[in-house]
């Protein structure tokens, strides 16, 4: 290959390099003017620049032949460079160095300009933000500058931030967030592939051998429950110890088994609320004892009680008054509003979020109040319709359900209102038999579970007003039902408890745990479960008889699928114990509990 060759070699080159950068904003001439300012070929050194040449012809040539042509050339080609002298052979090794620089510069001249070194790193950052976990994973492969943007730490918090994993923790509690991102995923996926397989922890928690459950409610893992005896027993089901400590009450001279029976429980994560058959609240402080820290009396029974899921405020129903009740900035407990309402309130639920001033939502009847604590207003939501059936609220919404008015006129359904708009959005159903439960606060957005007396767990969606999805789940009705983003759990008057998949419409396992079903909670990694009997009075009272005893007390379990996460020492002081027996066994649930229906 003489001079003219590698010219006009030279000369292409020069023009692609131009065409591939003309559409750029940037340009990068370094390489080029290295190529323009590589070394000239020493006089009388032909073996160099004949070694030059040859190579440059051979990548001009190269793309062109085929294979089988390649190939016989690389052998005499292998067989000349053996023959050549060691001034040949160095002229080849410089040839090869003149290539692998032109490659390195063609790389270099193809970087994108987007990461250029005068973008500044915090840009860089703020336009990787938008991405999810598998773009960034891709872009960790394009180059070292990209895999360094790509796994900053600020990208990966934000991740885990984004998908709630350790949501109450802060960037500087981890040194390598990708690294605690890959945990908390794998052991998400470890989470429910044992919810599928029915495999994790047991246990039976602990009753009161000559009283009958009242009345149960749980908040993240923690357990409340209340009896005829008026006994009212807490378990922290995030730890190993499941021994109960009683909440006393300050009647001192009262003696056991001499209480009012509880009518209601409700705790949530500081606070746990029991009202008594004979018009008494008391309220405990979780966090400073098994005393109660205030204590309120009603003139007759109370007939609702509702806790706020995130701040202490409690209401009450009683008669035709409803109380609400907060502590002050002091931290004395008074009353912040009053109310009177023509019918006696059946269902009360206090709405979350609601900032300084609370809102509770009571119905009675055929009524339903919105009530406000700040004006003491109480507007009317529904009046002089069929009876509400079953209530539940979340930040925005308020769902209940109505009685039909038979197949012929009207059926069932459940009212969707908006709290930000002051109006009835949706009507949901339309079914012949009642609604017996509804969740719209534990539902995903947009979405709302609920059971009826069919026997059927609904999925409605909620842009569409239409029934996404409809399960036969039960056979004597629906008692209480639950879902999250994959899958359903719901309880049943016959006993039984169900977990299906929602996405693939398919039952995974169930359980009988007494009838009625009257509660049912359940977080990623646990669930709860209370059977409470309609009837407080115990038939067939026979205590040297367990199985009778079993059938009428109510029953309360707890599923936990991730043993390995779950502590020796609870949280809250009220639940500490020094006791260092564990009742609770590793096991396969679908082999704990067979069909024994007693």
């Amino acid at each position: 290959m003489d001079d003219c060759s590698l010219d006009e070699f030279r000369r292409r080159w020069q023009e692609e390099l131009a065409q591939a950068q003309a559409p750029r904003k940037r340009r990068r001439p370094e390489a080029a003017e290295r190529w323009a300012r590589r070394p000239e070929v020493v006089p009388g050194r032909g073996e160099q620049a004949s070694g030059d040449s040859a190579l440059a012809q051979g990548l001009l040539e190269g793309a062109g032949r085929p294979p089988a042509a390649r190939a016989t050339r690389t052998e005499g080609q292998d067989v000349a460079s053996r023959s050549r002298s060691p001034l040949a052979r160095e002229g080849a090794g410089g040839g090869e160095q003149l290539v692998d620089q032109l490659i390195r510069d063609l790389n270099e001249m193809n970087d994108v300009p987007f990461f250029d070194i005068q973008l500044p790193y915090e840009l860089a950052i703020n336009i990787f933000q938008y991405l999810d976990r598998k773009e960034l994973g891709r872009c960790a492969q394009v180059s070292k500058t990209w895999k360094v943007i790509a796994e900053d730490e600020v990208l990966w918090y934000r991740l885990c931030q984004q998908e709630g994993h350790l949501p109450d923790s802060s960037i500087s509690d981890y040194s390598c967030w990708k690294l605690i991102f890959q945990e908390c995923r794998a052991k998400e996926h470890m989470l429910r592939t044992n919810w599928k397989n029915r495999k994790g922890a047991v246990s039976e928690l602990e009753h009161i051998p000559d009283a009958v459950l009242c009345d149960v409610h749980s908040h993240d893992g923690v357990v409340i429950a209340g009896y005829t005896s008026g006994d009212v027993r807490v378990w922290d089901t995030r730890t190993w110890d499941y021994v109960a400590p009683f909440l006393e009450s300050e009647d001192e001279e009262d003696e056991p088994g001499m209480q009012p029976n509880v009518s209601f429980v409700r705790i949530n994560s500081s606070l746990a609320v029991a009202a008594y058959e004979d018009g008494f609240l008391n309220i405990w402080d979780l966090r400073t004892g098994k005393y109660p820290v205030h204590r309120f009396e009603h003139d007759a029974r109370i007939q609702a009680l509702a806790l706020s899921q995130d701040d202490a405020t409690v209401a009450t129903a009683s008669a035709f008054d409803v109380v609400m009740l907060s502590p002050s900035e002091e931290g004395y407990w008074q009353i912040a509003a009053e109310f009177e309402v023509p019918k006696l309130v059946q269902y009360l639920e206090i709405v979350p979020e609601t900032g300084r001033y609370p809102v509770a939502v009571a119905a009675a009847g055929d009524l339903m109040y919105l009530l406000k604590a700040e004006d003491s207003a109480r507007t009317l939501l529904y009046a002089h319709g069929p009876p509400v059936t079953c209530l539940d609220v979340s930040a925005n919404q308020v769902a209940f359900g109505v009685q039909g008015l038979g197949w012929v006129y009207e059926g069932s359904k459940i009212l969707v209102y908006s709290l930000e708009a002051g109006r009835h959005l949706l009507k949901l159903g339309n079914v012949l038999r009642d609604f017996t439960c509804v969740n719209l606060s534990d539902s995903p957005p947009n979405l709302m579970v609920s059971g009826n007396m069919d026997g059927r767990v609904r999925i409605h969606d909620l842009r569409s007003g239409n029934i996404a999805l409809s399960l036969s789940a039960h056979q004597l009705g629906v008692s209480a039902v639950q879902m999250d983003d994959w899958k359903i759990v719901s309880g049943g008057e016959e006993g039984l408890v169900s977990v299906w998949d929602y996405r693939t419409n398919q039952k995974l396992w169930e359980v009988y745990s007494g009838h009625p079903v009257q509660h049912i909670s359940f977080s990623s990694h646990s669930l709860i479960t209370a059977n409470v009997p309609y009837q407080t009075v115990m038939r067939n009272v026979d205590l040297d008889s367990f199985t009778t005893h079993r059938r009428h007390r109510g029953l309360i379990r707890a599923y936990e699928f991730a043993v390995d996460q779950l502590a020796f020492q609870s949280p809250l002081p009220v639940c500490r114990s020094s006791c260092d027996a564990m009742a609770i066994h590793y096991c396969d649930l679908a082999l704990a509990f067979p069909y024994n229906h007693v």
